[in-house]
């Protein structure tokens, strides 16, 4: 199989965590310390959710002839993520503690600062709002999008390295996937320039006024996305 886009070696597909525990009490867990205890993982319908993903996207799969050999899984070390991860590799039959799943650390939840963290859910348009204005200003000591971009970036190059001619599912967050959605379709835009491989690409899109538009690529949760 190959990428159908020329500076990538594999294809990729998005999946938003399933509803969380989080999510159904509506907290702000972004610190890698909090994120990581299973009290944190999914919700029964969380579970569910991932479920389904799983099916449509081996669905995807098949529609596209690809074979679960070429399947990697590349995934947050959140508990929400990596139980979201291993719902998905037991729905195709792939061993989560096997070579086609990756846990990295890079995909890990865009971390939003002490004032946020463990905070009502109502506090997400604070951050969002800042980061229409400048997505480079870190919010509370918080990433920046600019900070979460930067460390997608060296995911990406990561994934590239390790697998060649895969369709390649990463497991994440709602900030940090709509984030690498904005740059990786502005690099769609941008490839044949004068930039000619991913981090010179990448580079030139993460610019304010690309990265501040992140919001339009949103996703719900459990929801599975074709990005490139």
């Amino acid at each position: 199989m190959e990428a159908e886009t020329s500076f990538l070696k594999n294809r990729y597909w998005v999946l938003r965590h399933g509803k969380s525990i989080p999510n159904e009490r509506g907290l702000i867990v972004s610190s890698l310390e909090n994120g990581i205890l299973t009290e944190y993982q999914l919700a029964p319908d969380g579970i569910n959710q991932a479920q389904l993903a799983g099916e449509l996207f081996l669905k995807e799969l098949k529609e596209r002839n690809i074979p679960l050999e070429h399947v990697c899984i590349c995934y947050s070390p959140f508990a929400r993520t990596s139980h979201t991860a291993e719902v998905v590799a037991s729905v195709l039959n792939i061993p989560f503690e096997g070579p086609q799943c990756k846990v990295i650390e890079d995909l890990r939840e865009r971390y939003f600062g002490p004032l946020f963290e463990l905070m009502s859910h109502e506090k997400y348009p604070e951050i969002w709002e800042l980061d229409e204005k400048d997505p480079f200003m870190q919010p509370d000591a918080g990433e920046s999008a600019n900070d979460v971009a930067t460390r997608l970036a060296n995911a990406m190059a990561n994934m590239e390295s390790e697998f060649q001619g895969c369709a390649v599912l990463i497991v994440s967050h709602g900030d940090p996937l709509q984030i690498l959605q904005t740059i990786l379709d502005a690099a769609k835009q941008h490839r044949g320039s004068t930039c000619n491989n991913l981090a010179s690409i990448i580079q030139a899109v993460k610019v304010p006024s690309i990265l501040s538009q992140h919001r339009k690529f949103a996703l719900l949760t459990g929801e599975l996305r074709l990005v490139i």
